[in-house]
């Protein structure tokens, strides 16, 4: 049986899927659906570095609803629409993430399910 995880800290799904689902086998495994710049009135936050702050604002809320913290982080893969934020998301990530550090995968896309998203952050996470 899964678990699904969608906190009132975060704006509620676009369509189907919830924003973590957990599921039970020799350990806990958290999946993050991929989170954006979306605040949790749904309101796009402005600019690249604040929408890759509130994509990791949103996937701390939805490990905090699991129990887990930034150190359960196991795998993140981001997605960025402009090769000119590499630097900023590398300094964000860092400061986000402080002593924890997940494996990372980053892809740069010509674009996300809405024009207006500039990053796009998705995660595992196991306890």
């Amino acid at each position: 049986m899964h678990k699904h995880h969608t906190p009132a800290k975060v704006a509620a799904p676009f369509s189907r899927y919830s924003h973590g689902v957990e599921t039970q086998n020799a350990e806990r495994w958290l999946m993050i659906s991929g989170q954006v710049g979306v605040d949790p009135d749904g309101r796009l936050v402005e600019g690249a570095t604040a929408q890759m702050e509130q994509a990791w604002r949103n996937i701390f809320a939805v490990l905090a609803s699991a129990g887990m913290n930034a150190h359960n982080l196991v795998k993140i893969t981001a997605f960025l629409t402009q090769r000119e934020d590499l630097a900023d998301f590398r300094e964000v990530r860092d400061r986000m993430l402080r002593e924890a550090r997940p494996a990372s995968s980053l892809i740069f896309v010509s674009g996300l399910a809405d024009p207006a998203w500039l990053v796009e952050i998705e995660a595992v996470a196991a306890s």
